[in-house]
């Protein structure tokens, strides 16, 4: 079996798509402005693969160290249900949720960059990190994005999920439609 079908025979099982923000939704940085507020800048394209996969009967959930009103204020643009901030051990609440949509291991993607991703990115039926990822979490995933944190590699996940389950075309018959 090639990698590739290796990717799309996990990919075409997953029903929820769990991210880290900080490395993977955004490109890591933290800018404090001179008023002390707290920027940072998401692709947009990321956020439409959400929106995509959700309309698709896919799931995200979102679990991340820092909490941030930034953060909250994109999910709920976003329309994720599933968003857990400020949790510096994320395990617990990655099993909490798992329990709380009763789905297994291998029905999860997990996208994350740095080491405290760890415990779940080697539990989930799909990890995947960004291409500037932590050295310690690349050789561990399934998955190494061509692209890095806050720059698209969302969006190339959410494509590999829905395209893995036969889901894609409809979007791009929706987009393509010739009617006005």
């Amino acid at each position: 079996m090639s990698i590739e079908q290796h990717l799309i025979d996990k990919a075409s099982k997953i029903k929820l798509l769990i991210l880290d923000i900080d490395g993977v939704l955004s490109d890591n940085k933290l800018i404090y402005g001179d008023d002390g507020l707290e920027y940072k800048a998401f692709f947009t394209r990321d956020g439409h693969g959400m929106v995509m996969l959700q309309k698709s009967g896919i799931e995200i959930g979102i679990i991340t160290g820092r909490k941030s009103p930034l953060t909250e204020k994109r999910m709920q643009d976003l329309k994720v249900k599933h968003l857990y901030q400020g949790v510096p051990d994320k395990l617990p609440t990655f099993l909490n949720l798992v329990e709380k949509l009763g789905l297994h291991f291998n029905e999860i993607a997990y996208i994350g960059d740095d080491i405290l991703d760890l415990p779940i990115l080697t539990r989930v039926g799909l990890s995947v990190c960004p291409l500037d990822a932590d050295h310690e979490v690349k050789p561990r995933v399934d998955y190494i994005s061509k692209f890095k944190g806050g720059q698209g590699c969302v969006r190339e996940i959410c494509e590999l999920i829905l395209k893995s389950q036969d889901l894609w075309q409809a979007h791009m018959d929706f987009y393509l439609r010739k009617e006005v």
